[in-house]
C-alpha cells in the first residue's frame, strides 16, 4: 500500500476500502512498471487477471463518493476532467499502457483523490 494511504488509513477500519485500496495499488504499480518498460507484458497479465476485473466489477460502489475528490485534482497541469480511475480501469491488456501518457498523468490524481477521501471518512 501506499506509504501515505497507509498511514491516512489506520484511522478508517473500513474492510470494503482496504480491499479497494489493495487493488487500486496493484494496478497503479502495474501501470507505472509497464508504462516505464520494467515489468513485461507477460509478468503484467496475472495482475490484469485479477486486479482489473476486481475493479471493473467494484469501481461503480466507489465511483460517486470518489467524484467529488478527484474532480479537485489536477492531470497534466489542467482540472482533471476525466474520472482517474475509470480511465486505469479500462485498460483490456498491459499492451494498453504503453505510451499512454495521458494514463500516466492521471495517476497522481487517481492517487490524491483517494486520499483526500480516506482523511474525509476519517473525520
Amino acid at each position: 500500500m501506499n506509504p501515505f494511504t497507509r498511514f491516512l488509513k489506520q484511522w478508517s477500519p473500513n474492510q470494503s476500502l482496504e480491499e479497494f485500496v489493495s487493488h487500486w495499488d496493484v494496478i497503479e504499480m502495474v501501470t507505472i512498471q509497464v508504462y516505464r518498460e520494467k515489468m513485461s507484458q507477460e509478468e503484467a497479465q496475472s495482475h490484469f487477471e485479477t486486479s482489473w476485473p476486481w475493479m471493473r466489477k467494484n469501481y461503480k460502489k466507489w465511483a460517486d463518493e470518489l467524484r467529488p475528490f478527484w474532480e479537485k485534482t489536477k492531470a497534466a497541469g489542467e482540472t482533471t476532467k476525466l474520472d482517474p480511475f475509470q480511465m486505469l480501469i479500462d485498460f483490456q491488456t498491459p499492451a494498453d499502457i504503453i505510451g499512454d501518457w495521458t494514463a500516466m498523468q492521471h495517476l497522481p490524481a487517481a492517487r490524491e483523490a483517494l486520499n483526500q477521501y480516506i482523511l474525509h471518512i476519517g473525520k
